[in-house]
């Protein structure tokens, strides 16, 4: 997996060439994304963060100009945290699956992440890192660069959908809340009129708390299939 790896700098002053050593930018964007993953991304701030890194508002402006130059910040770094990587020895539709299997490991790792991306689009290195190694694998299955742009941007959205799609998808809630979210759920379904919703009713426990693993590797294993479906439809 590509990772930055964080360099081991002191809590540093408000202007460079104080005597405190200056935070480093993956430091900034490290903390960043564990405040957004804890508290939402909508309410990250730069006084906030600045509070939990234990510095004023200004030191951290030396690294990012604004709060959108630091959320296009912490979307490179989460794009930087996808396995880019892949083993030729292994078809190229399992390669593609590896690709989704590690976008979907970061985007569960970071609650804040799909909306990120989705709201941060500006191509920096990594995104473009791991898109290219996409259109690479595609392009080497013998799909022609239209297909290729299509399924690689496809990709991307599944990995987002998947996540978003979880039932009861609510990062802004505790363990405890969300269980308490699909119970209601459930609940609701479940008591819905028989006559007009039977197949609802049957289907209220999972349509309200899906198991996640069952949830994801079907996901995966759909999107796959029909790629490969098309490849040879192609051919």
């Amino acid at each position: 997996m590509y990772s930055c790896q964080v360099v081991k700098t002191k809590i540093g002053s408000d202007e460079p060439g104080g005597d405190k050593p200056r935070l480093s930018k993956h430091t900034v964007t490290e903390s960043a994304l564990k405040l957004a993953d804890a508290d939402g991304l909508d309410a990250l701030t730069i006084r906030k963060l600045a509070q939990d890194l234990g510095v004023t508002p200004m030191a951290l402006y030396w690294h990012f100009r604004s709060k959108e130059d630091l959320l296009e910040g912490m979307a490179e770094q989460v794009w930087g945290e996808i396995e880019v990587r892949v083993d030729p020895s292994v078809p190229w539709w399992a390669q593609l699956q590896g690709g989704l299997e590690s976008l979907l490991r970061v985007l569960r790792a970071h609650p804040s992440a799909p909306q990120l991306l989705l709201e941060h689009e500006k191509r920096n290195e990594a995104a473009l890192g791991a898109t290219e190694s996409a259109l690479a694998i595609l392009r080497d299955a013998g799909f022609d660069p239209e297909h290729a742009a299509e399924i690689a941007r496809s990709t991307l959205w599944t990995g987002i959908t998947l996540v978003m799609s979880e039932a009861g998808y609510r990062p802004e809630l505790s363990d405890e809340e969300r269980a308490e979210w699909n119970r209601r759920s459930q609940l609701e379904l479940a008591m819905l009129p028989a006559a007009r919703y039977p197949h609802l009713i049957e289907c209220a426990a999972p349509m309200a708390n899906c198991d996640l693993d069952f949830h994801y590797r079907l996901g995966v294993e759909m999107f796959i299939a029909g790629v490969r479906a098309m490849a040879d439809k192609l051919a």
